[in-house]
Order: structure tokens, then sequence, then C-alpha cells
């Protein structure tokens, strides 16, 4: 596969994690505990790092919230996550981090909404204000653009000028070049009140797929801003990862985006890092980083009326979710590791070989024994009740072996 070409942007902090070119694409989320609840915010922004969160935003929306953020800071710090807590500010941002300094100081990087505060109105102090501290702490900031909360005052006055041509745009691109131009002029209107160059993250979110590929794709043409993606209000299950994995990824073949989220409306109660392992997901499967090993399996067919490969696969699937905190430490590497778990002899054998680890189950009327491949080779065949137990132990050895610290001084790179 072709390296893709990352379009070139400022190297941007924000704590310990790098944005911009010469950076990985980070993957971001978002709490939705009420930030005042400390302790709540503590469990569910270590559970997203732990999960692979880079970054995690929390809202910051009253005086409560503000006065929490050193504590959820100093929280994580104590488990020994030093994942940036990023504050979400809107409206009354500018009054929250003069009143509470400590929260200025605690989080690592500010989003600014343009149009919900003061800019683009008669004065913007509102905006100035919130620009300034970012600048007094030596923080970087986001200004977010988003559809659903457009400027107004802007989106009117391109509208009008659209109006007085002699052949007006549709209002899709009038409102494209709105968002496109709130984020801009926000964006000079903050250097000019000190902000460094190398401190601004811009982002344009929308939730319809194509409006979002076309005003990214404009964005990323007239500046060279970092830009964080994102299809806001994905929707829930199917539908939100089809549309998030849809408009996300051509962007980023294209080299656009330098951080992503995928924004899941979870189920009640569910588990908040599933939007974490998407982002992780669609970043691996366009070949731009790793984090996992990856699992191959088929769907299934007429010829595997046997579940016993799906549960297999299932097993595997989180036996290598549960091991990767402790194997990222123990094993640099082992997220390249691929494996295959097929159920019948049309193709598992072939899908079992061109991974580094592969176990081809029988299939309806094929004789009951599962053939092991380890790298391309024929290595063991499984037979009984206790195949799973014994795959497993085979996949131990083989990342033991392979991705120790040892074997990793004793074979050349691009050997395993």
């Amino acid at each position: 596969m072709a390296e893709i070409q990352r379009r070139k942007t400022p190297t941007v902090k924000i704590g310990p994690v790098r944005l911009g070119w010469e950076a990985p694409v980070v993957v971001q989320s978002m709490t939705n505990t009420d930030t005042a609840d400390a302790k709540a915010t503590i469990e569910q922004a270590a559970a997203l790092a732990q999960a692979g969160s880079e970054l995690v935003r929390v809202t910051v929306n009253n005086e409560e919230a503000a006065a929490a953020v050193p504590q959820i800071v100093e929280g994580l710090e104590q488990r020994g996550l030093r994942v940036p807590i990023v504050g979400d500010f809107h409206y009354n941002g500018h009054i929250l981090l003069k009143k509470f300094p400590a929260a200025a100081r605690a989080l690592a990087k500010y989003r600014i909404n343009p149009g919900n505060v003061s800019i683009g109105r008669k004065d913007d102090d509102n905006f100035r204000t919130m620009v300034e501290c970012a600048v007094e702490n030596e923080k970087p900031v986001r200004i977010g653009v988003n559809w659903g909360s457009l400027d107004q005052s802007l989106l009117a006055r391109l509208m009008d000028e659209n109006s007085k041509r002699p052949a007006p745009q549709p209002t899709r691109e009038v409102m494209i070049e709105a968002m496109i131009a709130s984020a801009l002029e926000s964006a000079a209107a903050a250097e000019r009140y000190g902000l460094g160059h190398d401190k601004i993250i811009l982002s344009a979110k929308v939730s319809g797929v194509r409006d979002l590929i076309d005003v990214y794709t404009r964005l990323a043409a007239r500046c060279d801003y970092p830009l964080h993606l994102g299809l806001t209000e994905a929707g829930m299950g199917v539908k939100g990862l089809v549309a998030s994995t849809a408009g996300l990824a051509p962007l980023l073949l294209a080299g656009i985006g330098d951080t992503i989220r995928v924004s899941l409306t979870p189920k009640p109660g569910g588990d908040r890092a599933e939007e974490v392992q998407a982002a992780q997901q669609i970043l691996q499967s366009l070949s731009i980083r790793s984090f996992m090993p990856q699992v191959t399996s088929c769907p299934g067919c007429g010829r595997t009326t046997s579940t016993y490969f799906q549960e297999l696969a299932e097993q595997i699937q989180n036996y290598l979710r549960a091991s990767m905190p402790a194997w990222r430490k123990q094993y640099p590497g082992v997220e390249e590791l691929r494996l295959a778990v097929m159920g019948c002899v049309v193709n598992g054998p072939g899908e079992s070989k061109h991974a580094n680890l592969g176990i081809s189950l029988p299939g309806a009327f094929e004789e009951p024994k599962a053939p092991v491949y380890i790298d391309g080779k024929l290595a063991t065949t499984l037979r009984g009740e206790t195949i799973v137990a014994d795959f497993q132990q085979i996949l131990d050895e083989y990342v033991a072996s392979h991705y120790g610290r040892q074997a990793s001084r004793d074979e050349p790179a691009g050997t395993r």
C-alpha cells in the first residue's frame, strides 16, 4: 500500500501529546458524566484513557464543573494516567477561566466554539478573554465550529452577499463557506490577541458524510492549522459506525486530519470506550496506525453450521483486548500481530497462511481437526475439547518469542 502523504502542519503540543503532520493521528474522546461529579468523571476518563484515548475532553459548563477540574486531573495522575484533559467551553468560558485559574492551569487545552461566544459581533471581549487565558497559561486552543451552532451573524452576512450575486450559490454552499470563514476568521483573531500559530487547532464538524468531506477538504486547502476530524452527532450503533467511517476514511487517506473522534451515541448504560475502539479501528483498517493485533475471521455459511469458530474468534478477540495493556509495555510491536480464525477448509488454510498465526476449524462434514499455521507454515493440528486453550497457549508462546525485548534486540527490523 502506498504511504499516505500527510498534509504539512505545525506541531502543537498538548501536554505529552503532539499533533501535526510529523506526529501520528491522535485518538480522542469525551466524557458524558457531570463534570462536577469528580469521582464519576475520573472513573470514566480513566476508562477512556486505558482504552487508548490519547486526549479526553470534559464539559466545563458551570462553576461546579470548573472547580472540579483540578481534582479530576490530579485523580488521574494519581492512577499513573497522564492523559491530557481538554475543557469544552460554551457561552460562559470567559467567566469560568478567569474565576477558576486553577482549572485554567490544569486543563491541557481549551475548546472554544465561535458560534457561542461574542466573536463576530460589535465586540469580542468574551472570545478575547478566553484566548488571553490560553496565552497566559501557555495552552493550545481548538477553535471548533459546529454546523448546529454556527455564528448566525456571519451566516446572515454571507447569505445576504450571496443573494446579491448574479448567480447565487445553493444554501448548502453558503453554509459550508460560513463554517470555513468562521474557523479562519476566529483563528486570525486569536493570533491577533497573542495566541501562537502553533497553538491553534481547527475543526468544522457537521452531521452529514458528504458535507464533512467537502468542508474539511476545502478548509485543509486554505490553511495549515492541524485539523480535528469528526462527524458530529454520528448516531447509535451501526449507523454511527458506518457514517463515521464513510466520512473519515476519504479525508484520512487524503492526508487530512491530525486528531479524530467517533461521536457515537451510547446505549443507556453502554460502554463509552466503544468510540475509542471505533476510532482506533478506522485508523488501523486504513494502515495509518496500529493499536492491537487484528483477527481475520470468516462470516460463516452453510459449511459452518457449528458456532464453534465464532466462539473461538470472540474469545480470542476478548483475550487480545484484555492482554494488550500489559503486552503493550512488555512486547513492543505486538500490535502488528495478525491472526486468522477460520471456519472451514475453503478459505481457512489460505487465510491462516497469510496471518502470523492462524487456525482453520472444521466445517460441516469435515474431519474434526484444526490445523494451526505459524508464519505461513503448518505447525500443528489441534483436536478434542481443549482447542481454545491450546490455541491460546500457542498465541502466548508466539507473542513472548517474537515480541519479547530480547527478540526485539536479536531480530532485524521487519523480520517479525
